[in-house]
């Protein structure tokens, strides 16, 4: 299956000289992941939502200056291709090339629809992240903001006395902080929206982060059990225009865990037959080093710190223009799936060696640290990869 029939051509486009107060502008349509950035003709990168709303921007910056640089496929790239690259790089909308110039965008939303209708025999239980990160209504903005930011996550549920009353997404903060915190408490309830009532409020953006959560929330949130078979899950995310469910525990509702669309995008990696757990793309940019020797740099840093099972890690490598002497500048990014913990680190260095060394030494501080950014998923058995990944392998 390749993903010739789930391309776009139709994506929101900014020059590298745009402001980022007019891409800010552009976030305001829920449904819009990321916008591609160009240089004229050429194709310079992406700047995504979550990107926008875990960095420090000043109204003056330029586009070009959160450009990030995330795989590119062709139009006949395989599905699961896709599915990797996108769990590879963190990101949910991937350029697509056609003789070096851009076409269009293939999402993650087109990837789980064309996928769907295989996902009736796995369940929520082999896909949600049981450790949950969640706040109270009372937890400021700012401290929320910087959980997602601490988490590299997207969704915050929100939980008085064990019981699940909303959840804060990035879009509530972009579109909280693009239109300057005008919103208070009172006013009426928004039904289409979902969200509590707002009034105005003519405070300063100093206050903006010192606001309650409960301001911000939506308190239109959904759950599931974890016996739900995830073809129900993904229809009902699309159906509820929502990315994100809540698990609770069978019979019973208390929220156990969170299930997100990249979760069931990242269910849709692994592989049945001789698979490998150090996943690595980008591989020929390693002069110094082939898949072994990266295999071992893994086992390494993870092996110094007792006992720890390598579930999944995932290696990416990305070529920047810019070079010194000749070597180009490479990003390198390590996602970390293991029995204690999910851990994520970038390393930026001249050299794609350089780089993941670099990556490699920020995950060892994290494993000394203790620091995880949420607990990893069991493992299937053989039988439950056989009945999960049977139609994937296929073809």
């Amino acid at each position: 299956m390749n993903i010739s029939e789930i391309v776009s051509s139709q994506f929101t486009e900014f020059d590298i000289g745009a402001p980022l107060s007019k891409v800010a502008g552009a976030f305001e349509n829920q449904e819009l992941d990321a916008v591609v950035v160009t240089d004229g003709d050429e194709y310079r990168g992406v700047v995504s939502r979550r990107q926008l709303a875990s960095s420090s921007n000043q109204p003056s910056a330029k586009v070009g200056s959160r450009v990030q640089h995330v795989p590119t496929v062709d139009r006949t790239e395989d599905v699961r291709e896709v599915a990797r690259l996108m769990i590879g790089s963190n990101a949910k909308t991937l350029p697509v090339l056609d003789k070096d110039r851009i076409f269009g965008v293939v999402t993650a939303d087109a990837v789980l629809e064309a996928v769907s209708p295989f996902l009736d025999a796995v369940t929520v239980d082999d896909a949600y992240t049981t450790k949950l990160i969640s706040v109270s209504p009372t937890t400021t903005m700012g401290k929320a903001l910087n959980t997602l930011r601490e988490a590299r996550i997207a969704h915050l549920p929100v939980i008085d006395n064990d019981e699940l009353v909303g959840i804060l997404s990035l879009y509530d903060v972009i579109e909280f902080t693009t239109r300057g915190g005008n919103k208070s408490q009172g006013g009426s309830s928004d039904e289409f929206s979902g969200r509590g009532g707002f009034g105005e409020r003519d405070g300063s953006s100093d206050r903006m982060l010192d606001l309650p959560v409960r301001n911000l929330m939506s308190d239109a949130t959904a759950t599931v059990q974890r016996d739900t078979p995830l073809d129900t899950v993904v229809e009902t995310m699309f159906d509820r225009e929502i990315s994100s469910l809540v698990v609770t525990a069978n019979q019973t509702d208390e929220p156990v865990g969170i299930i997100t669309k990249t979760d069931v995008i990242e269910a849709l990696t692994w592989e049945q037959e001789e698979r490998r757990p150090v996943q690595v793309f980008g591989l020929e940019l390693l002069d110094e080093m082939d898949y072994d020797d990266v295999s071992a740099l893994i086992d390494s840093v993870t092996s110094k710190y007792g006992e720890m099972n390598v579930i999944k890690a995932s290696i990416e490598l990305q070529e920047h223009k810019e070079k010194s002497r000749g070597v180009p500048l490479v990003l390198a990014r390590i996602r970390l799936v293991t029995d204690r913990g999910y851990f994520t680190a970038d390393g930026e260095g001249y050299g794609a060696t350089h780089a993941l060394r670099l990556a490699a030494n920020t995950i060892e501080r994290q494993l000394l640290k203790g620091k995880t950014y949420g607990q990893s998923k069991k493992h299937p058995d053989t039988e439950e990869q056989e009945q999960l990944y049977g139609w994937w392998l296929g073809g």
